[in-house]
């Protein structure tokens, strides 16, 4: 098994386990994530992001497979997260792809990529269903999980 193989499963073991730290702790000091939820996220706003969420998950469970290592630096794999959405709820089975870049064994960028309509179906319910197709919807989810993220990290 290579390093980065090595970090992914390291990385979403510690997220089965809602063990924040080590998930950080598999991130370059540089790294920067972006997801359809949260968007552009630099490394200290991404290790702030995870510790958020394990913190606040309900009722979760998480699988992942099908690592391919497409080259010495980038690497897919598949996830999918079940919970319930802190703001309704309601439950969400979240199936996602994961698109990572690697530095020194450690993941410099992160990209999870997920059907955002499908999501807001899950999350929202009625509201998702008629909107959750629409870029203002999107911009409304971003702001508000930001928002959630920044009151988040003044509180530590």
């Amino acid at each position: 098994m290579n390093k980065n193989e090595e970090t992914i499963k390291r990385f979403y073991t510690a997220f089965q386990q809602l063990d924040y730290s080590t998930m950080q702790s598999c991130y370059h000091p540089e790294a920067v994530f972006n997801d359809p939820a949260f968007g552009l996220l630099d490394a200290a706003s991404t290790n702030a992001m995870w510790q958020m969420l394990c913190s606040r998950a309900k009722n979760f469970t998480l699988t992942f497979d099908n690592i391919i290592l497409l080259d010495e630096e980038y690497t897919t794999c598949e996830w999918n997260a079940t919970y319930l959405f802190s703001a309704t709820g309601r439950k969400v089975n979240n199936k996602i792809k994961a698109y990572m870049r690697f530095k020194d064994g450690l993941i410099i960028e992160h990209t999870d990529g997920f059907d955002f309509y499908k999501w807001t179906r899950m999350a929202l319910g009625l509201p998702g269903f008629l909107f959750g197709w629409s870029n203002f919807m999107q911009r409304k989810i971003q702001k508000q999980a930001r928002t959630g993220l920044v009151k988040f990290m003044e509180s530590k």
